[in-house]
């Protein structure tokens, strides 16, 4: 039995049975599930692992259907690990007179902060009025009034109304010149791809069986109707045919190639969102700002991340493959005009950016149905002749509602096949993801500094791990090589990258420091100069050949030319 620190307000830390702590969540883990995915047939097949296609694994699971998932790359790699790492009633979305979705998302947004305090919290953001500016004073103050009263007067907290001399002393460095003032209201940051990451380990504790890095080559068909899928192991070449009484693609932006395969139509939209990361002391940005741009008038968000921060998103049609989907010269350029237009004082420039990224989000229409941001956000679930269920659309702020109806409609399916007793609805939004068991983050802070961890790395732990943060803090005493940083002058130990191979089924280099710990868009140089040791020790925790630690090193170096690609695009 695992044992790990659980927070309660009244009793303090204690020591209690983790069954969060999953010691088994590793690639040898993988390599048990995808041998039972070969041999037993289930009742769903979740093909997608973004944050909709995890939690639908989730809900499943806990209703005790049987359940496999897997995705092509990792957890949270595609659309949902590129996303503003915003969990948002979604304000730009009232001027699209979209109030179902605002009351939904408002709705979903505290129950993220109650299940998973450590992944997703609260945000305080400024939205300032100029003259001229495209949203006036009263429509900003209305617009409060509607955000507030959709979240039923239950936001994280309610909005208030600042003057310029307000507004100035909380931003000092906004353009003052035709402020007229603002408003700071309250919405939610993320921590988008271990949100989604969470949803798989969950998911696996009630009995899926899960795994990275297989991709879904061809649907299996029996009279007509979806039963499964060819697919190959990405890391061990293999090939398997993995059968399911019903399959859902979750896939986002892959979604509609997936159902060419069957014939069926298109029915999104992929529109490019990117975005910047700068050292936050260059813009000099106290909290969150909505800006909307100078360019096109699109809101957009300033967001601090640590030490920095980053400006998105664009929203632009594009025929990019997911596949290779990067920020542009064209990109890049628009983000730092942007934020120089309202931190003039910042002249941001190219070289001021550390990184970038960008993905593609699904909207339902074509391109005949105007401006990609004056489209809804909307989703919508598809059911195909073949039998497939295609959840397409939607915001991740949403995802767990999605995949609450994504079920219902799974279960009936089920229930009309064989006769099944209706299984009862999931406690999704009760029960805590891993790690979210704790409910005071700053209390577990001070236990682990009370054991004489250095505040900004107890901080950094707590964040990313919640009450499993003792895991890591005792695998670092455990060995004092695992105690050291992963690059210098950063709050991250390099015991959490053994943590991820070992409980957060980290494959590849890039899972570990794209993904598992972020390094690679937080530190200086992307941790380029320390990658080669690194290879090494991920290398003696899953036994790579030389080969494959030759092959991991290139395949992250080409993610970080990938991130900064624009500079060749500039001559810079």
């Amino acid at each position: 039995m695992m044992w790990a620190c659980q927070v309660n307000q009244a009793d303090g830390c204690s020591l209690l049975p983790d069954r969060l702590v999953d010691p088994s969540f590793s690639h040898a883990t993988r390599a048990a599930d995808l041998a039972a995915m070969g041999r037993e047939a289930v009742d769903l097949l979740v093909v997608g692992a973004g944050v909709t296609g995890t939690g639908i694994a989730r809900d499943a699971a806990m209703r005790g259907i049987r359940t496999v998932l897997i995705d092509k790359g990792d957890f949270g790699s595609g659309t949902t690990g590129r996303s503003s790492r915003l969990v948002h009633g979604g304000l730009r979305y009232l001027e699209l007179g979209d109030w179902r979705l605002v009351f939904e998302a408002s709705r979903e947004r505290r129950t993220l902060l109650r299940i998973a305090p450590h992944l997703v919290w609260p945000r305080s953001f400024l939205f300032p009025v100029h003259a001229g500016g495209r949203v006036p004073a009263w429509k900003l103050a209305t617009g409060m009034w509607l955000y507030d009263l959709l979240a039923a007067f239950r936001n994280v907290r309610h909005h208030r109304m600042l003057s310029k001399r307000g507004l100035q002393r909380a931003e000092p460095a906004l353009r003052s010149q035709g402020l007229r003032g603002g408003a700071r209201y309250f919405d939610a940051q993320c921590d988008d791809s271990r949100l989604a990451l969470a949803n798989a380990r969950d998911a696996r504790r009630h009995g899926a069986l899960v795994a990275n890095y297989v991709q879904a080559d061809r649907f299996s068909v029996t009279d007509g109707h979806v039963r499964g899928v060819h697919a190959t192991d990405a890391i061990g070449r293999g090939t398997l045919a993995i059968r399911a009484l019903v399959v859902v693609n979750a896939t986002g932006p892959w979604a509609d190639g997936l159902r060419a395969q069957l014939g069926e139509p298109p029915a999104l939209r992929r529109t490019k969102g990117a975005h910047v990361a700068v050292p936050r002391e260059r813009l000099g940005n106290r909290e969150a700002v909505t800006i909307t741009s100078p360019i096109d008038g699109r809101v957009m968000f300033v967001v601090p991340w640590g030490d920095l921060t980053y400006v998105g998103t664009t929203d632009t049609d594009t025929a990019e493959s997911p596949d290779d989907v990067r920020a542009t010269a064209e990109d890049v350029v628009y983000l730092l005009r942007s934020a120089n237009a309202y931190f003039p004082d910042a002249r941001l420039g190219p070289q001021d950016v550390r990184s970038t990224w960008a993905g593609l989000r699904c909207l339902l229409g074509t391109l005949t149905n105007g401006a990609p941001s004056a489209m809804s956000r909307e989703h919508r679930i598809i059911e195909g002749a073949s039998g497939l269920i295609s959840v397409v659309g939607g915001k991740l702020t949403t995802y767990r509602s999605m995949a609450a109806e994504a079920v219902d409609l799974t279960a009936r399916r089920l229930v009309a096949l064989d006769g099944r007793p209706v299984p009862p609805k999931a406690r999704t939004d009760r029960e805590p993801l891993p790690g979210g068991e704790v409910r005071d983050l700053d209390l577990l802070v001070r236990d682990l500094e009370r054991e004489e961890t250095p505040r900004p790395v107890a901080e950094r732990l707590v964040r990313t791990y919640g009450s499993e943060a003792t895991a890591v803090v005792r695998l670092a005493r455990s060995d004092p090589s695992l105690a050291r940083p992963i690059v210098e002058r950063h709050p991250s130990l390099r015991a959490e990258l053994v943590h991820a191979i070992r409980r957060e089924m980290a494959i590849k280099l890039s899972d570990l420091l794209v993904r598992r710990t972020h390094v690679f868009h937080e530190a200086e140089h992307h941790a380029l100069p320390e990658a080669p040791a690194l290879v090494e020790l991920a290398a003696s925790e899953l036994e790579w050949s030389a080969a494959r630690k030759a092959q991991e090193l290139a395949a992250y170096l080409e993610d970080v030319d990938r991130s900064l690609a624009f500079r060749g695009e500039l001559g810079s």
